[in-house]
């Protein structure tokens, strides 16, 4: 057997270690979609990674081998040992990334962001990742499948699509049975690679605004958007209607159908009344 599969042993599991429900663990242990993983965050010589949950360093030992600069964040210190000797040309972080700034830790903005995410931080993670400037290059995540399918709008849209697609484009880019992972998540994951767009794909004088716009119209989602509209911005449902119509959008439509372009348009008719 090779270095390279002596750096991160196929055993199931952390050997000595039980995994902490508490902080989501799902350890990747399937060696060839770790390779997938790894090869789909199409990494380069120059290029500087963030991988977050780096845990045992499953991934870690295969992306110091491709950029030029990793740093690798985990909250569970008994990874640590583990994560050090799986990855020594690995900068190690031992905290939580969400209390982290990823901008102290790359200033120019740029890196390639790489994770097996837990799956309740995934809601907050990408918000903190994009919410800032300057952003990442690309975001190459494993999450849940249906959480991957939302942020490329494959079901319908919801509020985590606008925002998700705002930044970037997004692709499923290949799923992960639950067999692949120690101990076995109940559902089946996805790798989600995010390309972080140059500017923002909506054009609004207030980004933050819009954001809560298109929350609370997605809280009326099983209604049509004119009644749904009245209500965020306290219209009668025939001035709702005549507005949707102004710009060119059917009042009997639902939320979960409207484009970025007819999002930014919407919340343009209607800015300042909601």
């Amino acid at each position: 057997m090779g270095q390279r599969e002596d750096a991160v042993p196929r055993a199931r599991g952390v050997p000595g270690l039980k995994a902490r429900k508490s902080l989501g663990q799902h350890w990747l242990t399937d060696p060839e979609l770790r390779d997938r993983v790894v090869a789909a965050a199409g990494i380069e010589p120059g290029d500087e990674v963030l991988e977050i949950g780096a845990g045992p360093g499953t991934l870690t030992g295969e992306l110091v081998r491709l950029g030029r600069r990793v740093v690798a964040v985990e909250l569970d210190a008994r990874m640590l040992p583990r994560l050090r000797a799986a990855a020594p040309g690995a900068e190690i972080v031992h905290g939580d990334v969400m209390r982290i700034d990823p901008a102290v830790l790359f200033p120019q903005g740029g890196e390639i962001v790489v994770g097996n995410i837990p799956y309740y931080l995934t809601g907050a993670l990408v918000p903190h990742l994009l919410g800032r400037e300057p952003r990442p290059k690309r975001l190459s995540l494993v999450v849940q499948r249906e959480v991957a399918r939302r942020w490329c709008g494959l079901d319908g849209w919801s509020l985590a699509t606008v925002a998700v697609q705002t930044f970037t484009e997004p692709r499923l880019a290949f799923e992960l049975p639950p067999e692949a992972f120690e101990p076995p998540p109940k559902v089946t994951s996805a790798l989600a690679v995010l390309e972080v767009r140059e500017r923002p794909a909506v054009r609004v004088p207030d980004l933050d605004a819009f954001f809560r716009f298109v929350e609370a119209v997605f809280q009326f989602r099983r209604k049509q958007l004119r009644p749904a509209l009245a209500r965020v911005a306290s219209l009668t449902g025939e001035a709702a209607g005549e507005r949707l119509a102004g710009i060119g959008i059917d009042p009997s439509r639902r939320a979960e159908t409207l484009s970025l372009r007819e999002w930014e348009n919407t919340f343009g008719a209607f800015r300042g009344l909601s």
